[in-house]
């Protein structure tokens, strides 16, 4: 369906319209009398602590997002779902992170942010992300997994470092997909249409379907195609480089609505019950994106418009394979998890910015010539390929859950690989065919590249796990877990300019003729090793059978790493969380209220940020603290209406100043000064203080089908999307205001409403998203150093006013 023209849409508009008309009344003449509304609220099973339980009887801030909860939703990728978690916020790449879209996002848990995370060359996340059983956490964004047939998607808030590890060092997401039923053949699938206003139509189909093979064995397929509209305009415009006279056009570029989204994917289960104890359960999913453009604007320009002057683009393909063996060894549950995800992203993204400011204000385009010394369009373009490949495996036991002394504990092995390659090109730079006496600006072996990063980045994980609980009297439990590890992170490659261009970086500080990849020679092979020990202790107290109050003191870790420049290591940050919570029901439970309080010390976090050459570097950037609290609420308070409504507020700030130099801790001199503090005590962190949503949702009868009209309200305060205050002019070292140049991201509101019908075989529903076409600011960002380039900052949107119309059936 790529490439529909107008008509060809409208056509499929009508067709869509007249299935949901013929669909609807067949189902009327099929249905019975719609199901009276539930009386109590529906039980939310979760398995945040490696077991399944009430998720109301789980000691610890948890939200989840069952089935039923992510269709009434409209809930189809992580945008969507993170939207409904109030503890949870993200960034998404701007430059050397993506191009703002899907599959970029940076994602933080309690305001636990350093605001510029998620580059290829930066730290680990600070939240971990699972598909089922296994890890796919990898820098540079989380993975936009496609939400249709799954059970359940959960966010477990705080240090979640004894039973996830280092990357859940500030929390936990896990997508939890329905798995295989032997016992009864099921299948449904999708079809829906849509407009986006300031852009054009998407339409997409979803479907699964699961076979009983045996009494004991079945498989599931699911498979999707989805076509997002784009919405940003490239509008025409000139570049003028005063060095080389040149003036560059976008008109053959120019286009509306060239931020487009394809994708499409599926995922096949097989589980096999070997007998009443034992299932084994082997899962392959995979997924394409496909996107062109930027997703993010430029307000000089005009809003939801850019000028950019090079083809833009992201191709990011995966594949997650995963073994799970659960059963029993005489009392004991034993389970296997192993996993292998292997994950492409090719991408091209304008950097005309780049060179236009450092021309501009310092003659750059000086420095670029060809092959004759004439001076040349300075004009750069990126093209980038990130490659990741994360094995792990898991073994843990656990004994029975109404043991009165019971355990859950297991070893843990992950190896992560990452090969970087980024290509800053310029067209007609100089090469190794050059005039005598011309120096050769292109990197040997790359004719056309000024700056190469081409490198590998090893990280290796060993950890062994425990958590033990007693009930020590009645009501009263008391859990003791911890996980002690070992980390390892090492950096390799090739990195900087040819020999003719820069003395500093590049091919004249190579110690090894050796390459990686192609690369002319090596001037990077540094690695660490470190280990640590993450604790937790839960005290737990059931007042009844409905309500519960518990207090936890609990740790998180994240690894340090090697920074290209110099090979210098970074250092491990922790955090310590102190958290009070209740959980209740009321009303025989009609009403389900729960909240949590806690303080949380962010200790020597790692900070990334672009410096000289807009070159990514990591520091360590002292302390942090933050105080929040977070809630959720459920109500029916009659039938057939339900109301659900979720907070978290946190106000976070430095406890020590950020100096902006390795190694340094301690800045003497004011703010602005060279020995001042680029952040000083008492600085925000660059997240929100609030977010909160609440959805009500009235289901009736009318006619043989049940109908429903629901509301959604997002409000998300305003924050900044850098860390410093201010700090140098790589150039001229003078003192520019970081923030103010970016400019604070604004609050925002959002709604969302559907009017639908459904019965036990049909439904169909029109839906309205952003219905008042709010346009949120979910990040601010330059494409180059912010000294340098921050004088055209960039905002990344949401996704404009949607409107509707979705068609279901079930088998």
């Amino acid at each position: 369906m790529l490439g529909l023209s107008t008509n060809s849409r409208t056509r499929l508009l009508l067709l869509t319209s007249t299935m949901l008309t013929t669909g609807l009344l067949s189902g009327a003449a099929q249905a019975a009398a719609a199901a009276a509304a539930n009386n109590a609220i529906e039980t939310v099973v979760v398995t945040a602590e490696k077991r399944s339980e009430d998720i109301q009887q789980a000691p610890l801030s948890i939200q989840a997002l069952p089935t039923k909860k992510l269709e009434e939703l409209q809930i189809s990728n992580f945008a969507d779902y993170v939207k409904f978690l109030p503890s949870v916020t993200y960034t998404v790449g701007g430059a050397g992170g993506g191009n703002g879209g899907p599959s970029f996002a940076n994602v933080s848990m309690r305001g636990v942010s350093s605001g510029n995370d998620g580059n290829h060359s930066g730290s680990l996340p600070t939240v971990g992300i699972y598909l089922d059983e296994q890890p796919i956490t990898t820098i540079g964004g989380a993975l936009d997994v496609h939400v249709y047939d799954i059970a359940r998607v959960e966010s477990l808030s705080g240090p979640q470092g004894t039973l996830y590890g280092a990357s859940s060092e500030a929390g936990t997401i896990r997508i939890i997909t329905n798995k295989p039923d032997p016992s009864v053949f099921s299948a449904a699938y999708d079809v829906k249409v849509d407009n986006v206003d300031h852009g054009g139509f998407g339409y997409g189909g979803e479907g699964f379907v699961n076979i009983p093979l045996s009494d004991n064995m079945a498989v599931r397929l699911v498979g999707f195609s989805e076509h997002d509209a784009g919405y940003i305009d490239n509008v025409p415009g000139t570049r003028f480089f005063p060095t080389s006279g040149v003036t560059v056009s976008n008109a053959s570029l120019a286009k509306n609505n060239f931020n487009s989204t394809d994708s499409f994917g599926g995922r096949a289960a097989l589980e096999f019950d070997l007998d009443a104890d034992w299932t084994i359960t082997p899962t392959i999913i995979a997924q394409h994106t496909q996107t062109s453009g930027v997703f993010s604007y430029d307000p000089s320009v005009g809003d939801l418009k850019v000028q950019h002057f090079f083809p833009e683009y992201t191709h990011d393909t995966w594949i997650q394979t995963a073994l799970t063996i659960q059963g029993k060894i005489a009392n004991l549950d034993v389970t296997y998890s192993g996993g292998y995800m292997d994950r492409s992203i090719n991408a091209a993204s304008d950097y005309t910015d780049y060179s236009f400011f450092y021309d501009t204000l310092y003659g750059y385009g000086a420095y670029v010539y060809d092959n004759h010394g004439n001076f040349i369009d300075p004009q750069q373009y990126i093209l980038e390929k990130d490659h990741f490949t994360k094995m792990s495996h898991e073994l843990r036991v656990a004994t029975p859950q109404d043991y009165w002394l019971r355990f859950v504990g297991g070893l843990f092995y992950e190896v992560q690989n990452h090969y970087i390659l980024q290509n800053y090109t310029t067209a007609g730079l100089s090469d190794e065919n050059a005039d005598p006496g011309v120096g050769q600006l292109s990197v040997p072996g790359w004719p056309g590249t000024l700056w190469l990063t081409n490198q590998e980045r090893h990280d290796t994980d060993y950890a062994v796990f425990g958590e033990v609980s007693a009930d020590l009297f009645k009501g009263f439990t008391l859990t003791l877990g911890g996980r002690g590890f070992i980390a390892h992170n090492s950096l390799r490659g090739f990195f900087g300019f040819s020999a003719d261009y820069s003395s500093h970086t590049g091919v004249s500080q190579c110690f090894s003729a050796a390459s990686v990849h192609n690369a002319p020679c090596t001037d990077l092979n540094a690695g660490v090793t470190e280990g640590g020990f993450s604790h937790k202790i839960n005290a737990t107290y059931h007042i009844d059978d409905s309500r519960m109050v518990y207090a936890t003191w609990s740790s998180g870790f994240r690894p340090g790493g090697i920074n290209r420049r110099g090979g210098t290591p970074y250092a491990p940050d922790r955090l310590t969380n102190y958290e009070i919570g209740a959980k209740t029901s009321w009303f025989d439970n009609r009403l389900i209220a729960n909240a949590a309080i806690y303080r949380e010390d962010w200790n020597n976090f790692q900070f990334s940020f672009l410096g000289a050459n807009s070159f990514t570097e990591i520091h360590n950037a002292g302390a942090a603290r933050i105080y929040g609290w977070e809630g959720n609420i459920t109500a029916q308070p009659i039938d057939g209406l339900t109301l659900n409504g979720s907070a978290s507020y946190n106000d976070s700030h430095l406890t020590k100043p950020y100096c902006g130099n390795v190694g340094v801790t301690v800045c003497p001199g004011a703010v602005g000064t060279p020995t001042g503090p680029e952040a000083p005590i008492g600085t925000p962190l660059p997240t929100p203080k609030f977010k909160t949503n609440w959805t009500a949702r009235y289901e009736f009868p009318l006619l043989d089908f049940t109908a429903h009209v629901q509301g959604s309200l997002v409000y998300q305060s305003g924050s900044w999307s850098d860390l410093r205050v201010e700090a140098p002019n790589p150039v001229t070292g003078v003192f520019v205001p970081i923030r103010a140049a970016l400019g604070r991201q604004d609050a925002y509101t959002t709604a969302d409403f559907t009017l639908g019908i459904d019965n036990e075989k049909w439904a169909a529903e029109l839906f309205i998203l952003n219905a008042f076409d709010t346009r949120a600011d979910l990040y601010n960002y330059a494409e180059c150093t912010v000294q340098v380039c921050g004088a055209e900052p960039y905002r990344v949107p949401n996704q404009p006013r949607t409107i509707g119309l979705k068609f279901s059936e079930k088998f």
